[in-house]
This record gives structure tokens, C-alpha cells and sequence, in this order.
């Protein structure tokens, strides 16, 4: 008989934290609360394996948060570390848990905490297991979102959502997976704390199943937003709306799961990556000492340069420094400084690959996926297309992190993505077979799974 359990703790960030992502150095401490952070977990026992998946309101987290996360878990409730699933929804008004060069100060005292809520959140959902039954279903979502990096670009619309019942038939938890980048509430709210669109639909969702709690797993995003048109005071709740309406409708056409079993599996891939050139390292250093030498910030042209690949819209790091563009080409030119102070001791003998962890877990016939890169939804379509698991959801920024993982055309390009995140993540750019390595990674551990129960 399958068992499952959920739980939430509080995961809001205390006074003096700052949140990550939307600039460089904008020191950027929270004002306002607008809605309470959380870490939620899901257990799950069939009685001979076990999986536990947390979806924790952060931005990102690293692989020393997942460790002690994992250790903490594994030894309150005696679980194997690899079937704790651990992902962030990424919203850019929440605190990370692991540093990005210059995008948010970390605070490892809140760090801390957040890691023993998250594994107080797991322990309290296996504490509670009772006996249950699971419904999954999937739909398809457009009109809401779009691919940012290209025209006319390929995004994932899948929706999938899994229901967890008590044997009376009330709902334990709810589970929806959708790909698009959180930043509706940064535009409207950057000073306040908030879940931006996955707080809503989890609010939904629970407003929905009485007594229930919701987990939002964020999808395929690395490359896709939400349309700039949801981005103002009347229009924020419509994509959120539009993905309740989404889970709840599939789950009512979907399928209950007769017999299910649970499983999980685990790997580390390498990623292939290319080092920096001695010139790519001294040109951005050469620029910023540049650009502040003399007591005066050069301006001149830096659109074109320094801002080219620092930010997806270069305009936005002036306003987002109040209006000074003196004082966001110096955030920029602090940025080149730092990094390569970074980089330069030791990226000749760095080595040029990128280990990462990729897992699989298995509730009944769905499966669920995880990395922990900013996925693009190309990687995603071609996993859909070559699993033959037809009830699948991505766990983005998962159990560490690793930056966007882009596509040939932004590696190409060197996109924000494909140039800019491996500088404030320490890393090597990636290569166009990066992506493919981790697909190829990702579908291994999906077979394993599956053969884990059926074989």
C-alpha cells in the first residue's frame, strides 16, 4: 500500500537579507513582505523504496545546501540521501543559498536555517504518511509565455499535476510543473518578498482542494518568461490563473494511478566545457579598469560593450540603480574585476569539464526529472520526444547549481546566457555538445527508474 505525506515549514528571509538576481551590487534588502516564502515536501513510501520531494521558494540553491539538506534528512529519517529531490522555484524576489557573484550578497546564517526548514519540511511529511491513493494528468499551455532569446523560439507548454488523496477521498497535496521565469512580481514588487507566479497558483490550487498543500516544480525556463503584458497591478494573476485552470483540468481527465510504486536514480554527468582565453579574461578587465580610472566612471558606448552580454536589456541596470548610469557601469566594471580576479589564478589548470548531479524519481507512472541548470526548452522537447514516459515533469534548479544551460544558438551568439552566467556562476562557458550530454544523462536516469519496478 503506497504511503505519502506532506508538510511545510517558513522559509521568509530575516531582516537585513537581500534578495537575489535582477542587477549587479544593488545591495537589493528587502522592504516588505508580500507573501511568506516556503519549503514544501511531498513523501512518498511504497514500503520498499522511498522518495521525498521538496519544492523550496528560492531562487537557487548549491550543492553544499542539498548536501547538509540531505545529511540532515537522512539522518532523522533514515532515508538514502539520492531519493531526497530537492528544487527551487526560482523566484527573483527570494534569497539563494549559494552565492552568484555580484546578483545578491548570500547570508550563510540564513542559508543555514533555510537549509534545516527545508529538512525539517521532508522529516515532518515522512512523520506523517498515511495511506493514499495518486491521480496524474497533463495538458498543454500557450499564450503566456515565450521564448525570450529568439523570434518565434520553441518553448515547453506542457503542464503536468499529480493529486495525492487520503483513502477518505479529501486531497493531501497537489503537484503542477510549467516552465516560464518568475519575474512577473520583480517588475511590479523589486523590494518586496514574494512567490511571484508559483505562490499564486499554489495559493490557487489549495483554495481548490481544501486542506491540502500545493507544490509549484518549476520546468524547461532557462529561455522562456512569462508574456511583459502580465507584468502590470491588473494583469499579474492571469498566467497563474491560467495554469490553475490547467492542472485542475487535467487532473480531472486524467488517469488514478492503481498500484503505484515509487522509485529514484541518480547520476553524475560531466558536462563538457571550454576554458577562457587569456584574451577574454584581460579584455573585460582592461575595459573596467578603463572605464573608473582617473576618479571618473567612463559612460561612452557601453551598451555596446561592457552591457552587451552583461544583461538580456542594459537600459533596465540603469533604473534599477536609480537612474545613474555612472553608477550602474560601475556596478558592471566591479563585476569584470571581480570575476576575473577569480578566474585568472588558476583557469589554466581548472579542469574543462562540469560535474553535475542528474536524478529520477518515480511516483506510480509519473516521473519526475531533475538538473540543476536553467534547462532551455529545446532540452526539454527532445527528452519528451525520446523518453517513452508519458507522464513527465522537469525539476529545474535542482540539487545545486550550475547556471543557464544554452543551446547552440545562444553559445553561438554569446547570449547573456551562453557568455555572461558562467562568469558570476565561476565556471567555464559551455559547448554546443554541453546540452546534449546532460539530455542523454537525464534519460539514462529515467530508464533506470523505470527498470528499478518493472524489472
Amino acid at each position: 500500500m503506497l504511503q505519502a505525506g506532506a508538510a511545510r515549514t517558513r522559509l521568509t528571509p530575516f531582516w537585513g537579507v537581500e534578495l537575489t538576481g535582477w542587477g549587479y551590487y544593488i545591495e537589493r534588502r528587502w522592504r516588505r513582505v508580500r507573501d511568506h516564502l516556503s519549503a514544501t515536501a511531498l513523501a512518498f513510501d511504497d514500503g520498499d523504496r522511498q522518495v521525498v520531494l521538496v519544492s523550496l521558494d528560492l531562487m537557487v540553491i548549491d550543492e553544499s545546501f542539498t548536501r547538509r539538506t540531505r545529511e540532515r534528512i537522512a539522518q532523522a529519517a533514515g532515508l538514502p540521501p539520492g531519493s531526497v529531490l530537492l528544487t527551487c522555484s526560482h523566484s527573483h524576489n527570494a534569497p539563494a543559498a549559494g552565492g552568484l557573484l555580484g546578483v545578491g550578497e548570500c547570508d550563510p546564517v540564513f542559508e543555514d536555517w533555510a537549509s534545516r526548514q527545508a529538512a525539517t519540511a521532508a522529516i515532518l511529511a515522512w512523520q506523517s504518511r498515511t495511506p493514499a491513493r495518486l491521480r496524474v494528468g497533463h495538458s498543454e499551455m500557450t499564450g503566456y509565455s515565450y521564448n525570450r532569446t529568439r523570434p518565434r523560439g520553441l518553448i515547453d507548454p506542457r503542464v503536468t499535476a499529480l493529486r495525492v488523496d487520503r483513502l477518505d477521498g479529501s486531497t493531501l497535496a497537489v503537484a503542477v510543473n510549467f516552465g516560464a521565469h518568475p519575474c512577473v512580481g520583480t517588475a511590479l514588487w523589486p523590494w518586496d518578498v514574494c512567490r511571484d507566479i508559483p505562490g499564486e497558483v499554489v495559493d490557487g490550487l489549495e483554495a481548490a482542494h481544501p486542506g491540502s498543500l500545493a507544490l509549484y516544480l518549476q520546468g524547461a525556463c532557462g529561455d522562456v518568461n512569462f508574456l511583459p503584458e502580465f507584468s502590470t497591478p491588473d494583469r499579474y494573476q492571469e498566467p497563474a490563473r491560467a495554469l490553475i485552470r490547467n492542472a485542475l483540468g487535467a487532473l480531472d481527465q486524467g488517469r488514478e494511478m492503481s498500484g503505484p510504486v515509487v522509485a529514484s536514480a541518480s547520476e553524475t554527468a560531466s558536462l563538457p566545457t571550454r576554458r577562457w582565453t587569456l584574451e577574454e579574461l584581460e579584455q573585460d578587465r582592461r575595459e573596467a579598469e578603463r572605464r573608473l580610472a582617473g576618479g571618473r566612471v567612463d559612460i561612452s558606448r557601453w551598451r555596446e560593450t561592457i552591457g552587451r552580454s552583461m544583461t538580456n536589456r542594459p537600459d533596465d541596470m540603469v533604473t534599477r540603480h536609480g537612474g545613474d548610469e555612472a553608477k550602474a557601469v560601475a556596478a558592471m566594471c566591479r563585476f569584470h574585476l571581480e570575476w576575473t580576479g577569480r578566474m585568472l589564478p588558476d583557469f589554466e589548470t581548472r579542469p574543462e569539464t562540469l560535474p553535475t548531479e542528474v536524478q529520477a524519481i518515480r511516483m506510480g507512472e509519473l516521473y519526475c526529472v531533475a538538473n540543476s541548470s536553467e534547462f532551455f526548452s529545446p532540452f526539454a522537447l527532445d527528452i519528451r520526444r525520446r523518453s517513452p514516459v508519458s507522464d513527465l515533469m522537469f525539476a529545474c534548479y535542482a540539487n545545486g547549481g550550475i547556471g543557464y544551460l544554452p543551446d547552440e544558438h545562444d553559445i553561438q551568439a554569446r547570449s547573456y546566457a551562453g557568455y555572461q552566467s558562467p562568469k558570476y556562476c565561476d565556471q567555464f562557458p559551455f559547448t554546443p555538445e554541453s546540452g546534449p550530454v546532460l539530455c542523454d544523462a537525464m534519460l539514462r536516469v529515467i530508464e533506470r527508474c523505470r527498470r528499478t519496478v518493472d524489472d
